[in-house]
């Protein structure tokens, strides 16, 4: 049984972080859910904070960021958890999935995550970030997870985490592992254009 990946990105702007700590309980129990070797790895956006914006500006993203960008796209799995303000994702949030080249989440699993301060932002997942990761043609799971402040300490947080994660499990299980196609790994022989018909 191979090893699986799994890369979890988080974009609170604090530390220590309600987002991250969403992040990694959801990350806990996905891990148990899978019951095989996994390798987690987490993508923190507020340190690349700079270097999306020069990604945006400049087309090409820096070695730190290219590093995160590799994580995200070759893991089997992938987990993504943003702060809700002024009832959308993050905008550090939004720029990390802007920089990404076409197609290259499509058809993996993602499990889609938010914190606020109230309940009120939780549609936000719905018509902000299930939305975004259908257009980039990833499959998410059915059940999004928010933790407003009051759901820290309760059984319903901890059942939603718990559903979730079994649905992110059961998508990586079945799974192939399809690794990114390098546009470029097998151009056409120069001569080929070239050629008469």
């Amino acid at each position: 049984m191979r090893v699986r990946t799994l890369a979890v990105v988080s974009a609170g702007l604090r530390e220590p972080s309600s987002t991250r700590l969403l992040a990694d309980r959801l990350a806990t129990a996905t891990v148990t859910e899978l019951d095989q070797e996994v390798v987690v790895e987490h993508v923190e956006l507020r340190e690349h904070g700079h270097d999306l914006v020069n990604n945006l500006l400049t087309g090409f993203p820096s070695g730190d960021l290219r590093a995160a960008v590799d994580t995200v796209t070759k893991a089997d799995g992938l987990i993504v958890v943003t702060p809700i303000f002024s009832a959308s994702c993050s905008g550090l949030f939004k720029m990390f999935f802007d920089v990404l080249d076409a197609g290259s989440l499509a058809g993996k699993p993602v499990l889609v995550a938010a914190t606020g301060g109230t309940a009120r932002h939780s549609l936000a997942l719905e018509h902000a970030l299930r939305p975004l990761f259908a257009y980039l043609r990833s499959i998410v799971v059915p059940t999004a997870v928010f933790a407003a402040s009051e759901d820290w300490s309760s059984t319903e947080l901890s059942g939603r985490i718990d559903r979730a994660a079994a649905e992110l499990a059961g998508l990586i299980a079945g799974r192939g592992h399809d690794a990114p196609v390098d546009p470029f790994e097998d151009p056409a022989p120069f001569e080929q254009p070239l050629a008469k018909g």
